[in-house]
Order: C-alpha cells, then sequence, then structure tokens
C-alpha cells in the first residue's frame, strides 16, 4: 500500500495500517516527508484514519497512491527521497509552498508515471534532474530558483508534453531549439523572467499547436525568426524587456485572427514592415494615431515601457473584448476621456509614469469600469489636489489602487474607504498631510500599505492592530487568490531584474510608513499583525520604547526603526523571530546590551550605528562594566548629518512597484 510508503512505516501483510501505528506516532505528520508550519492550512490527517481518505491524498482501488495534491499547505524543508517511492503517481502538486533543496538526479525516472507535475511558487534550486519520464503532459516548474543550462535529452523522452513553464528562474544558456521536435503537442511554452541569451530558435513553428510562447524578461538578441508564424493555433507572442530588434514578418499577418488576443513587446526595438497587416507597428510613434478597431476580439494589450506619444488612442475603445491595458512607462498626454467607461470588460489598467492631467475627472470617469481589480496611476497627475469627499463610490471591484508619485497634495481620502475588497494600496511619494485614518484599518482585505514619503503627522493609531488580513492568518489564507490579467512588476534591492507578480498573495504582507513626522509611541497593538512581513517606520519623530509586543510577529523578515527618536533598550525577546532577514534600529537613543542569540548574531554594526548608548562586541564597546545614560540632545544623531541627508533604507518592496509599471 503506497501510504505504508508516504508515511514510511510498515504495514501489515493486507497493506493496511497496523493497529500499533496509532501508538507510534507521537503527534500528527511527524513521518509526512515535509515541515508543516504552525500557522498554515491544517491538513485534517490522522493515524486513525486510512491516509487514502486523507485531505490532499487520492488513491486507487489497491491503495497505491495516485493523486498527491498539497499546495497553499505550509509545507517547508527538502523534498523526502520517499516521495520517489509513489511510483503510481499521475499527479503531484506541491505548489505554493516554502520547499528548498534540489531534486534528486532520480526524480524523474522514479514517478515513471506522472503527468501533471506542479512545483511553483517554492523555493526549489540547483540543477533539473535527468530527463523526463515519457508520461508527462504538463511540467510547470516556474518562480523557483533552478539554475543551469537545459539540456535537449531532458525534453527527449517527453513525446506528450503539452505546457511546459520554467518561467520566473534562473536558467542561462539558450532556448531550446528541440523542443518542437520532440513534443510536437506542446500549447504553452514559458522562458520568461530567466537569464537565457541568444536569439528565439528557428524550429517553433513546428508545435502546430503552440497557443502561448513567452520568452520575456531575458537577455534574448536578434530577430524573431519567421518560422514561429507557422503554427496556426498561436494566439500570444509575449517578449517584452529583452533586447530584439528588426522587423516583424509579412508572415505574421496569416496568424492576425489569432494573435490578436494579445500583442505584448515591452522594451525591444521591433518595428513593423509597412506592407505586411498586422499592427504590430504598435510599439513606437504618436499612439493616438493608431487604428485599434480592427482588433474586435483583442483582449490584453501591453505597451509599457517605450517612447510612445500622443493621448490615450480613441479606437481603443472599439475593442470591447479588452480585459487589461497597460501603457505604463511611454509619454502619454492629455486626460482620461469617458469613453473609456465602455471598456466593461477591463479588469487591469496601467498608465503609471506618463505625463497624464486631471486626476479627480479621470477617478471619476472610471469608476464607470466596473470590472477594474487593479488600478495604476503612479507617476501622472503632478501636484494636483486628490479628491477627498465620499461621493467617489464604484469601483466594488478593485484589489489594487496605486497612486504613488503623484505629489498630491490633500490627506487620505475617505473614499478610499468604500474599496471593501482592496488588498493593496500605494500612496506613497505624495505630499499629503494630516494623520493616518482609522478606517484604514478596518478594510476587511487590505493586506500591503504604502504611505511612505508624505507629509502624515500625529501618531500611530491603535487601530493599526485591527486590519483583518494582518491580524488573522485564516482571513489572509481566505483573501482572493485569482491570477491578475498581467502581472505588477518589483525591483527588489540590490537586484537588476524585475519581478514578476501575477498573483497578489506571492506579494509580502507589508506595511510602509517611512519619511513622514509621524510622533509619539509605537503602539502595543501592532503585536497583533501576525501576518506581517514587512515594517518599515523609519525616518519619523517616534519616541518611547520599542514595544516588546513587536516579538509578536512571528512571521516579520524586516523591520527598519531606524531614524527616529527611540529610547530604553532593545527588548531581548525580539530575537525570538526567527525569520529575521534583516534588522534596523540605526540613529535613536536606545541604550543598554544588544541581545545576542538568533538571528541577531547574524546582523552588521550599521543595524545599530548612531546609539552611543548601546553596547555590544560587534559595536566595540563593551557591555562590561559600562554605564550607559541617555543621550542628550546634542548627542542624539541629526536626519542630517554633514549636510547630507539620509535617505530612509528601502525594504525588498519599494516604490518600483507600481511606479514603474
Amino acid at each position: 500500500m503506497d501510504c505504508c510508503l508516504l508515511l514510511e512505516i510498515d504495514c501489515d501483510h493486507t497493506g493496511h495500517l497496523p493497529p500499533s501505528y496509532k501508538a507510534c506516532v507521537k503527534k500528527e505528520y511527524e513521518t509526512f516527508p515535509f515541515n508543516i508550519t504552525p500557522y498554515s492550512n491544517h491538513l485534517g490527517w490522522s493515524s486513525s484514519t486510512d491516509c487514502c481518505r486523507w485531505d490532499g491524498i487520492h488513491c486507487y482501488r489497491n491503495g497505491h497512491v495516485v493523486h498527491l495534491l498539497l499546495p497553499f499547505r505550509g509545507l517547508q524543508g527538502r523534498i523526502s527521497p520517499s516521495l520517489e517511492d509513489l511510483i503510481h503517481l499521475t499527479h503531484l502538486n506541491l505548489s505554493h509552498n516554502s520547499l528548498s533543496g534540489s531534486l534528486s538526479h532520480g526524480f524523474f525516472i522514479s514517478l515513471k508515471s506522472i503527468e501533471v507535475l506542479d512545483l511553483s511558487f517554492n523555493t526549489l534550486s540547483g540543477e533539473l534532474p535527468s530527463s523526463l519520464p515519457s508520461t508527462i503532459n504538463t511540467i510547470d516548474l516556474s518562480s523557483n530558483h533552478f539554475n543551469r543550462t537545459i539540456q535537449s535529452s531532458f525534453l527527449q523522452p517527453a513525446q506528450n508534453l503539452s505546457r511546459f513553464d520554467f518561467s520566473n528562474n534562473n536558467f542561462t544558456g539558450s532556448i531550446l531549439s528541440s523542443i518542437c521536435s520532440n513534443s510536437s503537442s506542446i500549447r504553452l511554452l514559458d522562458f520568461s523572467s530567466n537569464h537565457f541569451t541568444g536569439g528565439i530558435p528557428q524550429g517553433l513553428g513546428a508545435c502546430s499547436k503552440l497557443h502561448f510562447s513567452r520568452a520575456g524578461l531575458n537577455a534574448l538578441t536578434g530577430t524573431i525568426p519567421d518560422d514561429i508564424y507557422n503554427g496556426t493555433a498561436l494566439q500570444e507572442i509575449s517578449v517584452p524587456l529583452n533586447q530584439l530588434q528588426g522587423s516583424i514578418s509579412d508572415a505574421a499577418g496569416a496568424t492576425c485572427k489569432q494573435l490578436n488576443r494579445k500583442l505584448a513587446g515591452v522594451s525591444n526595438e521591433l518595428y513593423k514592415s509597412p506592407s505586411a497587416e498586422l499592427t504590430v507597428n504598435l510599439l513606437f510613434g504618436d499612439i493616438s494615431a493608431l487604428n485599434f478597431s480592427n482588433l474586435q476580439q483583442l483582449r490584453t494589450l501591453d505597451l509599457g515601457n517605450n517612447n510612445f506619444t500622443g493621448v490615450f488612442p480613441p479606437s481603443l475603445y472599439s475593442c470591447k473584448s479588452l480585459t487589461a491595458v497597460r501603457f505604463a512607462s511611454n509619454q502619454l498626454v492629455g486626460q482620461i476621456m469617458p469613453d473609456i467607461a465602455v471598456l466593461q470588460s477591463l479588469s487591469f489598467l496601467s498608465i503609471s509614469t506618463n505625463n497624464l492631467t486631471n486626476f479627480t475627472g479621470a477617478i471619476r470617469i472610471l469608476k464607470g469600469c466596473k470590472s477594474l481589480s487593479a488600478l495604476i496611476l503612479s507617476k501622472n497627475f503632478y501636484d494636483e489636489a486628490i479628491p477627498e469627499d465620499e461621493s467617489i463610490d464604484g469601483f466594488q471591484n478593485l484589489q489594487v489602487l496605486a497612486l504613488g508619485g503623484c505629489r498630491f497634495t490633500g490627506t487620505v481620502p475617505i473614499w478610499i474607504n468604500n474599496l471593501t475588497k482592496l488588498e493593496v494600496l500605494d500612496l506613497s511619494y505624495n505630499a499629503l498631510t494630516g494623520t493616518i485614518p482609522t478606517w484604514l484599518g478596518t478594510l476587511p482585505s487590505l493586506f500591503y500599505v504604502d504611505l511612505s514619503n508624505n507629509c502624515l503627522d500625529r501618531g500611530f493609531p491603535p487601530i493599526v492592530g485591527e486590519f483583518p488580513a494582518l491580524s488573522s492568518v485564516t482571513t489572509y489564507i481566505q483573501l482572493n487568490r485569482t491570477y491578475l490579467e498581467l502581472p505588477v512588476f518589483v525591483q527588489p534591492n540590490n537586484v537588476t531584474n524585475l519581478q514578476p507578480y501575477n498573483q497578489l498573495s506571492n506579494l509580502p504582507p507589508a506595511i510602509y510608513l517611512a519619511n513622514n513626522t509621524l510622533r509619539g509611541n509605537i503602539p502595543s497593538e501592532i503585536g497583533q499583525l501576525v501576518v506581517l512581513h514587512l515594517l518599515d517606520l523609519s525616518g519619523n519623530d517616534f519616541s518611547g520604547s520599542i514595544p516588546d509586543q513587536i516579538s509578536e510577529l512571528i512571521n516579520l523578515e524586516i523591520p527598519n526603526l531606524s531614524r527616529n527618536n527611540l529610547s530604553g533598550e532593545i527588548p531581548a525577546s525580539l530575537k525570538n523571530l526567527h525569520f529575521l532577514s534583516s534588522f534596523s534600529v540605526a540613529n535613536n537613543s536606545l541604550e543598554g546590551p544588544i541581545p545576542t542569540g538568533g538571528q541577531f548574531d547574524t546582523f552588521s554594526d550599521s543595524s545599530f550605528l548612531g546609539n552611543p548608548g548601546l553596547c555590544s562586541a560587534i559595536l566595540q564597546h563593551s557591555c562590561t562594566n559600562t554605564t550607559t545614560h541617555p543621550s542628550s540632545s546634542s548627542e542624539r544623531p541629526n536626519k542630517e548629518l554633514n549636510g547630507t541627508i539620509i535617505i530612509a533604507f528601502s525594504l525588498e518592496l519599494a516604490i518600483f512597484l507600481f511606479v514603474l509599471f
């Protein structure tokens, strides 16, 4: 019985669990080859129940495990070799967990019956195992840390492969040229967000059933080969953010009816031959002069990060099937016109980093787009006043609102309180004044808030502890986990590659309040936000002690409390935060010993500099026989040193999230 292999125990001759098994197990999951975090979904497994009835496991009548489906279950650690003993397994889904390590060399050889494999959204690394099994038709290893090159022998046995997704990894080398000759039934190829070089290979035209071909965010050069258009089923060619150049072949006209579902060519130097009929010359020039009216079935239009000029193209309003539009990072001018409200299927709209005007008019018009779930208008409408009245309603489906970098004046507008499905709010880099409104903490789904770099003052409202999606693991897990029509891009610190996020649930829960004039104590209620990963309170006027309750933020990875007026000691309880990757309390008035143990032994002196009263070996200031005194106002480091303003430490996710894209 495969359950016995899965649990690494001996069964009786009938293949059933022995009666003594329950007594041998100290706790649930003990023998399961993954770790289950205390805050993950409860699997509901019990040693008193046949494992074929456990959630996520399906067996044939003979007891062989054929399906192991455990996405979003908080699994951690390496994949145990015992998993390879499930030789009858046909479907394996361990996606959206925290699995790490590499796959064994014989991983695919052992799972010789596997048909569907999904290990996406983990932190698996290393090179790929040997060749795929001949039975496989779907493989998704996207959003991991796999590297090295993909050898042609890896795909050779997989003649029935239909879906191949290796996006968002660290693969290098060339894209395989033999993939279609080995697997002519492929429908989706996704090599995007890796480090592939060279050109798009010849031979993709042999994939006669290919619907989607994606290779964006790599370092590809050269031209798009003509034979790719031989695939009459082709619906999407997406090659954004590469270094491609040259013309789009006239052969593309033969697939116009399919290709007009999606046109994506971000940041290349592609141009269209004047005699061709396919309107891929959208990539340059005055966009308002282009005619979109022939593309009645167009659903997704992604032309971000180019040099288009003109106004929002009026002919686009005839494309009633549009669900996603991105014109971010161009040179568009003018206003958003009322005609856009005819696009009732529009779910994703990004026009950030242009030169649009009249935000009040835009927001009153866009509320008529009833399907909008992501609205990204950052870095437009410069120096305008943000409308604050409650009469702005609608947006009942809005999950993402990004208005950063507009230099808006006014206060945090109360109409945002009507956005009951809002999950992500970016109002950073404006000139907003007043207080953090108490109603912000009552929005039921809000888990990512960026109010940094404004002029907000007064205190930090205690209601901050009431954020439902940040204070309840259950509520956070139940948030809408549907995929966005187009990804939003994040640029982590010291990383040149933009990281795409197609699903909001993959963004780390965060509160950014850096560089305001907030004062008073940090409320102890902040310890209720047990889901929080990132907390940036730097560059304010917070005073008093660091609340011990921060140690209750069990998922916290990056707290930044630097450049405030905090005093007292660093709570020793903070060393119990086991997920800290960085920590900063620099430039305050703290004193006493720096905690030791846990992650605190990994932090450098830069995390604590500018606190003359702190003592520790890493500061070369021994705590032995040392009497510490609070720093006087003249000793406390100023936010301005030697005439240079200190810029706040930018955390893992910065303004780049919505301002650039």
